[in-house]
């Protein structure tokens, strides 16, 4: 029995049926706390930051998302396949919550009203990336908020297809926009910051799906930022892949806790 149980933990499989208790225990402890520690972490974090765990300081802001119609085939999405404009709620921030004269992760997370159904919004989550097969879907820090794309460096499952999405950011009239937040604010006061987004083909190149536009800034404090999670909403024939799903899901769980015990404290 005990050669049985060592076997198969050492295999990474699960215990045997008849092993003992202490055993099934031991053997799912071991599947299972590399994403616990994950959760606990990230709890951590956001609980002594009262903001969540990664990208702590934010700037929320109105926003409108149109849905585009390209001349292509159909997605096999029911939001993408009917275009429309949705009112929507973007979060600019910054990864690290670096000093503003660094360069930092910069990230646009995107609620759009109603695009899985009526009370039912999706979240999107773009960090600024590199360019090219490879760049897309590594996070790369930034000075200019409109120096390249956000990527969801992770791809979705749409229509059967792993597809990755990008935000392309449109050339503001003024020029570079720096990627602190009070340079940001400034720019958004003078014009709409616009991204087109846009989702791989099997050949990997871009597909224009939608027009994002940024608007004003809202007066919403860092601690009452949304909580954004692709998980919880996602759209039918749009969703996250399975890629690091676990973790991912784990570090939201934790992100969440923490801010809500933050508050309270």
């Amino acid at each position: 029995m005990a050669e049985r149980l060592i076997r198969s933990v050492g295999a990474g499989g699960a215990p045997p049926a008849d092993a003992p208790a202490a055993g099934r225990r031991q053997g799912r402890l071991s599947r299972s706390w590399p994403i616990d520690a994950v959760e606990a972490g990230f709890r951590l974090l956001a609980r002594l930051r009262r903001a969540p765990a990664l990208h702590p300081s934010g700037l929320t802001c109105t926003a409108a998302l149109e849905v585009v119609d390209d001349g292509g085939a159909r997605w096999g999405v029911p939001w993408l396949d009917m275009p429309g404009r949705y009112a929507a709620t973007v979060r600019l921030s910054r990864a690290a919550g670096l000093p503003a004269r660094l360069p930092d992760g910069l990230g646009l997370a995107v609620r759009v009203e109603e695009a899985a159904g009526p009370g039912r919004p999706l979240d999107l989550l773009l960090t600024s990336s590199g360019r090219g097969r490879v760049g897309r879907r590594l996070p790369r820090a930034r000075a200019n908020a409109l120096g390249g794309p956000y990527s969801s460096l992770l791809g979705y499952r749409i229509d059967g297809g792993h597809r990755l999405l990008a935000a392309f950011p449109r050339p503001a009239l003024r020029g570079p926009v720096r990627g602190d937040l009070p340079s940001v604010r400034e720019a958004l006061a003078a014009e709409p910051i616009v991204f087109d987004l846009c989702a791989e083909t099997a050949d990997r190149t871009w597909r224009p799906f939608a027009v994002l536009t940024v608007g004003t800034p809202l007066p919403v404090p860092q601690e009452q930022s949304l909580d954004f999670d692709v998980y919880v909403h996602s759209a039918p024939g749009f969703r996250p892949g399975s890629a690091l799903a676990a973790t991912r899901r784990a570090a939201y769980r934790g992100s969440r806790a923490g801010r809500r015990e933050g508050r309270a404290g």
